[in-house]
């Protein structure tokens, strides 16, 4: 029997439904990969070995009976630890939370487990999902699996490199301005941003309430789409679920698309962006037209990116999007305090406002801090209108800019990264430069849009290229078909690193 690691998640899936391997055996050779691999990549902030192994005996037992088991029955996946389960601790990689158990389950890992799913434990990332590195958790930073010195992105860095180095088959991550997209084009995987209100946010610990959305990272592009089909849906649990039939994504997937038109911004293509990169996509633009698709140029001025003279970059996307991002994480992580849940200092405090003080402080990374004073700051009377009020209006232009885009094309393509994998260290000490990592990404959660991230080759120094497409909003069908062509196409699907390899 091949390596059962080095099948898609549907591949697996078919096998273990058709009797040529069992769930059990799937969950061991992922369980054997992690013992070796994660030492090195760090992607598990816990491994569930016993539990996942009963769940697999229990699917195993299922089909015997001949029941069914589900889409994704006996496929070991991961679960980024700022989604609650009912089993284990959910810590969002914080000292605050170290100890935290969640008295309720989130729902788009119901809907994995009803499908089937074997969960295998939870993956690191930076604490409370702000960070482009992962290197901001409060455990470890987790290693990139091509090049072990460089960063894997974030903050779903866990999930990312845990799909590339082959210890789980697909994962769940958390995308609030690019933290699914950006780590998926750092270590070689596919990534998508569902469009806000897709997937229901119940359980997901908040960070910035009106731009986080659930979605999956996986080897190719019918992988995620398959994923996305199973935990899409409207739940009343959550406000700001949509109430919208949840189309087969796997339908039409590889169904030509045809008078595809594909838009490319004029504004993302400068010299802001890696020559590597710039010449990956525009051959992927090429291999599109050469598929019968339609390439136009259409402007998103509100998104522009410019660079000066030193090399510094700014964008109006990105200004915005931390002045919202941080003003929503202030108030969200108002609620810690040290009192209903979480870290208590141990040190002797005199009155609340002590312990509260030196919980939080003692709790809380640097980046974390940085944020909610940063965000407190925004939002502080005398400086909501000049910041806050002002970003949501700009957040309004950049919408517009992308639907007068949509009215010239269907999907566009555009990078997902501004360089490739950077190495460990290299931007902890300029957070302004680590912020415009996600330069590319941000301004597809400030308009709720979906955001599909694909492997488009690797680099001279052989390290991972990715493209991103943006879609409408609720245009996953079309965003991943459009994906799955250029993946047949290509040669680019289900990337392998040197360490999966041998």
């Amino acid at each position: 029997m091949s390596d059962l690691t080095e099948l898609t998640a549907i591949e697996l899936a078919d096998r273990i439904a058709a009797g040529d391997a069992s769930a059990e055996q799937a969950a061991r050779a992922y369980l054997d990969a992690i013992d070796a691999r994660e030492p090195t990549v760090q992607a598990y902030n816990e491994v569930w070995a016993d539990r996942a192994i009963e769940q697999a005996k229990a699917i195993d037992a299922r089909r015997a009976a001949g029941q069914g088991i589900g889409p994704l029955g006996g496929v070991p996946v991961a679960v980024k630890d700022n989604i609650c389960t009912t089993y284990g601790r959910t810590t969002c990689s914080s000292k605050i939370l170290a100890n935290f158990r969640a008295p309720y389950q989130a729902t788009a890992v119901d809907k994995l487990e009803a499908a089937g799913a074997v969960v295998l434990g939870k993956t690191n990332l930076d604490e409370f999902a702000m960070g482009s590195s992962t290197e901001n958790s409060g455990t470890k930073p987790t290693r990139n699996p091509w090049d072990t010195d460089r960063v894997p992105g974030g903050s779903s860095g866990g999930s990312a490199a845990a799909v590339a180095a082959r210890l789980c088959a697909a994962a769940l991550g958390s995308d609030t301005g690019g933290s699914i997209r950006q780590p998926a084009a750092f270590c070689g995987v596919v990534g998508l941003k569902p469009t806000y209100g897709r997937v229901s946010r119940y359980g997901l610990v908040a960070y910035g309430s009106s731009l986080d959305q659930i979605g999956p990272l996986a080897r190719d592009v019918a992988d995620a789409a398959l994923l996305t089909g199973v935990i899409s849906g409207h739940d009343g649990r959550d406000s700001t679920s949509v109430p919208r039939d949840v189309p087969d994504m796997l339908a039409e997937l590889d169904k030509p698309l045809e008078n595809l038109r594909i838009g490319l911004p004029r504004e993302f293509y400068s010299d802001a962006l890696d020559a590597e990169i710039n010449l990956a996509i525009h051959a992927a633009a090429e291999a599109y037209k050469d598929a019968g698709a339609e390439i136009v140029e259409v402007s998103l001025p509100h998104s522009r990116i410019d660079i000066d003279e030193a090399g510094k970059l700014s964008s109006y996307a990105a200004a915005c999007y931390y002045i919202v991002a941080m003003a929503e994480a202030s108030s969200n992580l108002a609620r810690y305090d040290s009192v209903h849940f979480g870290h208590r200092t141990a040190e002797r405090c005199d009155d609340i406002i002590e312990l509260y003080s030196r919980s939080r402080a003692e709790g809380f990374g640097e980046e974390v801090k940085r944020r909610i004073m940063l965000g407190t700051y925004t939002l502080s009377a005398g400086y909501y209108d000049a910041y806050y009020n002002k970003a949501l209006k700009v957040r309004r232009l950049i919408k517009n800019d992308f639907d007068a885009a949509f009215e010239r094309c269907d999907v566009l393509l555009c990078p997902a990264t501004p360089t490739t994998a950077f190495k460990l260290g290299e931007k902890t000490d300029d957070p302004l430069t680590m912020y415009l990592a996600d330069i590319y990404t941000v301004s597809v959660n400030l308009s709720g849009l979906p955001g599909l991230s694909i492997p488009a080759g690797l680099s001279a120094a052989g390290l991972p290229i990715a493209m991103q497409l943006i879609g409408p909003v609720f245009s996953e069908p079309t965003l991943l078909a459009a994906g799955r062509m250029y993946e047949k196409a290509s040669a680019t699907s289900c990337l392998a690193p040197p360490m999966v390899k041998g």
